[in-house]
């Protein structure tokens, strides 16, 4: 049985989706403070300035990029959000603060 270390933020229902394929997954419920490092994590990518600031104003310098996106690739904010609900009913949000700490492989 091979072992992943993942320890990083996922969606509330990854856990679920990992076990009925029959794997085992270590998780940790976050306390407040590590759950909002974890999402700077997540999101390093893409919010290099947002993470260096830790500020409003480059959050929603980010959310002005995504809006130029959307434009750009002729979607709508209206498309975006309806994939976003699907997304999270489908596999949850970030609410219940689980960190993925191992998957043990079938």
């Amino acid at each position: 049985m091979a072992t992943k270390i993942y320890n990083k933020l996922v969606r509330d229902r990854i856990p679920e989706i990992i076990e009925a394929d029959g794997n085992i997954c270590v998780t940790e419920v976050l306390p407040d403070d590590r759950y909002l490092q974890m999402l700077d994590a997540k999101l390093d990518e893409e919010l290099a300035e947002y993470q260096e600031s830790k500020s409003l104003e480059e959050l929603a310098d980010l959310l002005e990029v995504m809006q130029a996106v959307v434009k750009a690739r002729d979607w709508t904010w209206e498309q975006l959000e309806q994939v976003r609900q699907e997304k999270a009913a489908k596999r949850g949000g970030f609410e219940q603060k689980i960190l993925l700490k191992e998957v043990l492989e079938k």
